[in-house]
């Protein structure tokens, strides 16, 4: 779930401090990287503050306003790339796309005169990151492509249950014992297989398909001897 732009305020030390990570869930410190203002949406540029790069997101903490902060995660960015084009901005940057919740619907991210307690920070879809120094650019986009593949999109997982559907291989290997988990039959027109160990179900259905098996044998003959009985009855060996 895209989480989007979010006001980040733990800090922790002296000074303007740095962000509390969270360690114990493995997020490790990338690069630090000071003299970075920020842009959100449409809004005028902050007052330069320092850039955190970690393993799970992005963070931007001001210099001179410890309750002023930045945070977004790497699964929330949809797009990071260096910008050196003056006509989009007038000052090489880091932009990025952020992914919200509310991507659907008209966003309005604010004027530049507006007050930052007054922007709604869920809304946000753009963010630029402007360095002081210009020659860490690409460093930066390099440290960004990096920690986005540390953060690959989460697959859904399938919903829990028996899954009817067998490959080729696991219908050659069934008989084997090489996965003892799942159990397969014959009939490749009719696979039937079951999961969790239910070892039940695949009893009664061997049993069912045996018996099957053995009434159409039993057809057979029946029907047979019914021949050989009126071949043996009939005047002259005809067969009536």
């Amino acid at each position: 779930m895209a989480v989007g732009l979010r006001q980040f305020t733990q800090r922790t030390g002296d000074g303007a401090g740095e962000p509390i990570l969270d360690t114990e869930n493995g997020e490790e410190l990338i690069r630090v990287q000071p003299s970075v203002s920020i842009v959100v949406g449409t809004r005028a540029p902050e007052s330069p503050g320092t850039l955190y790069i970690t393993s799970k997101q992005v963070v931007w903490l001001s210099d001179v306003d410890r309750a002023k902060g930045y945070a977004v995660d790497f699964l929330s960015l949809s797009l990071h790339a260096v910008s050196r084009d003056p006509e989009a901005y007038p000052s090489p940057c880091i932009y990025t796309q952020i992914e919200t919740e509310d991507d659907d619907e008209d966003v309005d991210e604010g004027s530049d005169n507006e007050s930052v307690e007054a922007l709604d920070l869920s809304k946000v879809t753009e963010m630029r990151l402007v360095p002081s120094d210009a020659s860490q650019l690409d460093n930066l986009f390099e440290i960004f492509c990096e920690c986005a593949e540390l953060n690959p999109e989460p697959i859904e997982e399938e919903e829990e249950g028996h899954n009817w559907v067998f490959s080729a291989d696991q219908l050659e290997n069934e008989g084997t014992g090489e996965d003892p988990g799942w159990h397969f039959f014959q009939d490749p027109t009719n696979p039937i297989g079951h999961s969790n160990g239910d070892n039940d179900l695949a009893n009664n259905v061997l049993r069912l398909q045996i018996n099957d098996q053995r009434f159409e044998d039993a057809e057979e003959m029946e029907q047979e001897n019914e021949s050989d009985h009126h071949f043996k009855n009939a005047p002259n060996g005809e067969v009536a």
